[in-house]
């Protein structure tokens, strides 16, 4: 594990903001490249004073969108049926489309915040928001948004953990728990509220 995190870090901080940037874009696209990966690393560096946190983050954030809409140009322009024929080779399956699909048409365009915060959704709910041509300025604030506070607590992480390196990995995977946990909250209190309007309305 040592070996891999300094591995990591080095990596990291022979790449550059540009690496942050793009393998952040990779990450928010099809290419599952874990962002727990490229994150706190960057974080450490700026502990050690060999980058600076806040750019690093803005990039990171930045590639976070870029990717996402990689994913909502896929979509939208190719259509539903190319996704899912094309999307088996990059672990795309139908049966995980169809629910993130529907997770999009039941909570509405929040679901593009709230899903850059959950696991395996993060990759994919810019595809239903391309299908259904989302809003633009309402796609980027809301991917900004939730990739901004996911990349911003990886990055701190790797900050704050500094010399103890072979925690890095340990403390991204609490701070995912963390942030399901937090973001099931907030999709509890938002069905209920929607289901409450809805039978009003009814």
């Amino acid at each position: 594990m040592h070996e891999l995190i300094m591995w990591l870090v080095n990596t990291i901080g022979a790449m550059g903001y540009t690496g942050i940037f793009l393998l952040m874009a990779m990450e928010s696209s099809i290419i599952p490249i874990p962002s727990e990966l490229v994150m706190p690393p960057a974080g450490y560096l700026a502990h050690q004073g060999q980058m600076n946190m806040w750019v690093a983050i803005v990039m990171g954030t930045l590639g976070s969108l870029v990717g996402a809409y990689a994913n909502y140009f896929t979509a939208h322009y190719l259509g539903r049926p190319l996704v899912l024929k094309y999307g088996k080779y990059v672990w795309i399956t139908e049966e995980k489309f169809a629910k993130v699909e529907a997770y999009f048409k039941e909570h509405g365009e929040i679901s593009t915040f709230i899903g850059r915060l959950l696991p395996v959704v993060r990759h994919l709910i810019s595809l239903p928001a391309g299908l259904a041509g989302m809003n633009h300025v309402k796609f980027s604030l809301y991917t900004l948004a939730g990739a901004g506070i996911w990349v911003t607590i990886l990055t701190y992480i790797g900050y704050f953990i500094g010399a103890e390196q072979e925690l890095i990995m340990k403390y991204s995977h609490e701070a995912l728990a963390g942030v399901v946990i937090v973001s099931a909250v907030i999709v509890f209190f938002y069905i209920r509220n929607y289901r409450k309007k809805k039978a009003a309305q009814a």
